[in-house]
């Protein structure tokens, strides 16, 4: 959020402690786009004829808001939660990443967010320029000596050809116009640089309130997803990726987390701002009860797989 509008009402109480945003030194875009990176849909990867699409069709939705729409309006409105209760990504991720670069100069991170992958890529490289294309939540990015933020689009980095020894995009690539971002970073990649599409897929929590965490959102949430969601259930299998394939494994992300941290992160899902703007308030009140009562007191380890799908930019340029 930006300080004036609280998160989801029920699921996200403000927790002790959790700090706001500190002002950023913001670079303006050479001229706006949409959020979270520009216009337009993923490109997938090619689904053979008579099959469906990994996930299926997105469900029926109820009248109501459109869940992409609510989504890209929601990193904006919701960009003070997100910097608070978004988890934070494993220091060996960073070290992978940086290990995939055949120099340590400069790494680009699309798609920032609130700097969550930047400030970690910010102590292994001499410069890290994050964009992202919601000024809201570049606003509300982690300060880092090293990290430079912009407001720009995903095919738009600004910066000069030849340049970035990693292109890397957390959380954010299923939102891109992927053809847009692919040729961005085929123009300023170094020979030989490294492309990273990061994503974690959904919470895993120990225990009865997994199962309620599980059923709000396979069932209670599902119609309010964006249909650009299941990429991240698939950890991204589904999105095409031009450049030479690198394996790259790291560990799950986990944390110690207890109801009301649980909660503030639920709280920071797009769904769940689609369901509260549609009227759904009561649902998410009750669900905030459930997993309280099914908490009970203390912290529970919480899981989410963490997936890389990385390459490398060869010597020639795509095209």
């Amino acid at each position: 959020m930006d300080g004036r509008v609280e998160p989801a009402v029920g699921a996200v109480p403000r927790l002790p402690g959790a700090h706001r945003g500190h002002p950023v030194r913001l670079s303006p875009a050479r001229r706006g786009g949409p959020l979270r990176g520009g216009a337009g849909r993923p490109r997938r990867a090619p689904t053979p004829a008579g099959r469906e699409a990994p996930g299926g069709p997105p469900p029926h939705r109820p009248p109501g808001p459109d869940p992409l729409v609510t989504a890209f309006a929601g990193f904006s409105e919701g960009a003070g939660a997100y910097a608070r209760h978004r988890p934070a990504y494993p220091a060996a991720l960073a070290d992978a990443l940086a290990e995939l670069a055949p120099a340590r100069r400069l790494a680009w991170d699309a798609g920032c967010g609130s700097g969550q992958l930047s400030t970690l890529l910010g102590e292994r490289f001499d410069r890290v320029v994050a964009s992202d294309a919601s000024a809201e939540q570049v606003a509300h990015a982690r300060p880092h000596p090293r990290v430079e933020y912009r407001i720009a689009p995903a095919g738009e980095s600004g910066l000069p050809a030849d340049s970035v020894d990693l292109a890397a995009a957390a959380q954010a690539a299923h939102w891109f116009d992927l053809d847009a971002w692919f040729a961005e970073v085929a123009r300023v990649a170094r020979r030989g640089a490294a492309v990273a599409m990061v994503t974690y897929g959904d919470v895993e929590v120990e225990g009865a309130p997994g199962r309620v965490v599980d059923r709000f959102n396979r069932e209670t949430l599902a119609p309010w997803w964006a249909p650009e969601r299941r990429h991240v259930v698939d950890g991204y299998a589904s999105l095409d990726l031009p450049f030479a394939r690198v394996a790259v494994r790291v560990p799950d992300m986990t944390a110690e987390w207890d109801a009301d941290a649980l909660l503030g992160y639920v709280g920071t899902w797009s769904a769940v701002r689609a369901l509260e703007g549609a009227g759904g308030r009561e649902t998410i009140d009750a669900f905030a009860e459930e997993v309280r009562r099914a908490w009970g007191p203390g912290r529970r380890g919480v899981r989410w797989p963490l997936t890389v799908r990385a390459g490398r930019v060869r010597a020639e340029r795509p095209g």
